[in-house]
């Protein structure tokens, strides 16, 4: 039997205009027989070659455009709705200026049309252990705020991850906006690929340090395409944070976030590069940071 991969199977298609009409709609989501989506960038090339098999019903949630904002204050931080496109968090004047880690992880993820189509939030939700923008928004205290029919609930995006293509999420529920809180330092994002943006992360390292008076205050250090979901390296932020800046202790946090991986073997990379490139990105990236 031959299968046209380039033709999509059926399904229905409806693409409300208001939040509350889509969570209506997930209402009597049953088995996943629903599925959302915001630029369609991952999800529709998937039903076509039927990696994901074909939803009853797709949710297209371009339409609700009150989810499409970037906005921010002191007091609350930084404030992403679902619907922001990549490019233009990666653009957006006040997160180059507060969060440019992020900027430069979003700057990071795939071609300039996928930019301009796909969300930070779908890069979250998609949940592949490679996503670009997870390192830099674990580092910052990133935090997700989903609604369903039993209301809002806030949740740290540490716990957001359950494995390679799994969420916390609800089958009723929506991811309504990424909330990142001020914060003191400096960060940086550091992608290996072989071909930069255009390839998913061999390796993706996200480092925030604050450094006052030589003394690593606040240190965090976040690991993408490295295990089953993106992770902090906690053991190496703790052999930081409180010490003086010097080569001796940066190698050895690094070795440490080496450690605290767990990669595996595949077509892309072996375990074992991928942990030497933790070991050379981390020393790289706390670099960088203690440089400026």
């Amino acid at each position: 039997m031959s299968i046209f991969f380039r033709r999509l199977p059926k399904f229905n298609y409806v693409k409300p205009e208001k939040f509350s009409d889509a969570l209506d709609i997930l209402r009597e989501n049953k088995d996943g027989r629903f599925r959302v989506y915001a630029g369609g960038t991952d999800v529709i090339p998937k039903i076509k070659e039927r990696v994901m098999p074909a939803p009853e019903t797709l949710v297209d949630l371009k339409g609700i455009s009150q989810l499409n904002y970037i906005s921010h204050d002191e007091a609350n931080g930084l404030r992403i709705g679902a619907l922001a496109s990549i490019h233009d968090v990666s653009q957006a004047p006040v997160v180059r200026e507060k969060y440019p880690m992020l900027a430069q992880a979003a700057a990071s993820i795939a071609s300039t049309q996928v930019q301009n189509r796909g969300t930070i939030a779908g890069n979250i939700c998609n949940a592949v252990p490679s996503a670009d923008s997870a390192p830099a928004l674990l580092c910052l205290g990133g935090k997700a705020l989903c609604e369903g029919k039993e209301g809002e609930r806030m949740i740290d995006l540490e716990e957001f991850f359950l494995g390679p293509g799994s969420t916390v999420l609800g089958d009723d529920e929506l991811l309504k906006e990424i909330q990142i809180p001020s914060a003191k330092g400096k960060g940086v994002y550091i992608k290996l690929s072989p071909r930069s943006r255009m390839d998913l992360a061999v390796v993706g390292v996200a480092v925030f340090a604050d450094v006052e008076d030589g003394i690593f205050k606040d240190v965090r250090i976040g690991l993408g395409a490295v295990a089953p979901t993106p992770m902090r390296a906690k053991t190496s932020e703790n052999r930081l944070t409180g010490e003086s800046v010097g080569d001796q202790v940066i190698e050895e946090a690094a070795a440490m976030a080496a450690e605290e991986a767990k990669p595996i073997d595949d077509h892309r990379a072996s375990a074992k590069y991928r942990r030497m490139m933790v070991e050379v990105l981390v020393k790289r990236a706390i670099g960088q940071i203690i440089s400026h």
